[in-house]
């Protein structure tokens, strides 16, 4: 009796498709940044941290911290999620029509980590005031922007 061999030429299996769509990523700007008043004298670098604290160095001298403020930006996101945030790298100028200052070094106060979907973040920097700097109220040039994003 001849032997027939039967080989099994394919085989089929299935899958789900599954999907989660995360909030997305929001940014709201809650305080803009102010270093409230300052005396230029022989002038120097005043630092404002993201704790809303003012410090110097060389010959300013700073006023009483009435309206001290670092800009304060309230970020929504997917709750335990990742995130970075991206600040400017370069010089800001600012101006009060007739003269201006440098602001710089910007520096950033953030966990990193959506844990309740919404987190807040503190933003600080560095303004150069010059020897008898021209007494006025100094704005920044263009808006300075902050950008939040999903690592």
């Amino acid at each position: 009796m001849p032997f027939t061999a039967l080989s099994q030429r394919s085989a089929s299996a299935t899958f789900m498709a599954t999907v989660t769509i995360i909030e997305p990523v929001q940014i709201e700007n809650t305080s803009n940044m102010n270093f409230a008043s300052i005396d230029a004298r022989k002038g120097g670098t005043v630092t404002l941290h993201p704790d809303n604290t003012r410090s110097s160095s060389g010959d300013v001298l700073l006023d009483e911290a009435s309206g001290v403020s670092a800009a304060s930006f309230r970020i929504k996101g997917q709750s335990g999620y990742s995130y970075n945030i991206i600040v400017p790298q370069n010089e800001i100028l600012m101006s009060n029509g007739k003269s201006s200052l440098t602001l710089k070094d910007f520096t950033v106060d953030y966990q990193g980590l959506f844990n309740d979907n919404t987190e807040t973040v503190r933003l600080g920097a560095s303004l150069d005031v010059g020897a008898g700097q021209q007494p006025g109220n100094y704005r920044s040039i263009a808006p300075i922007e902050v950008t939040v994003s999903y690592n």
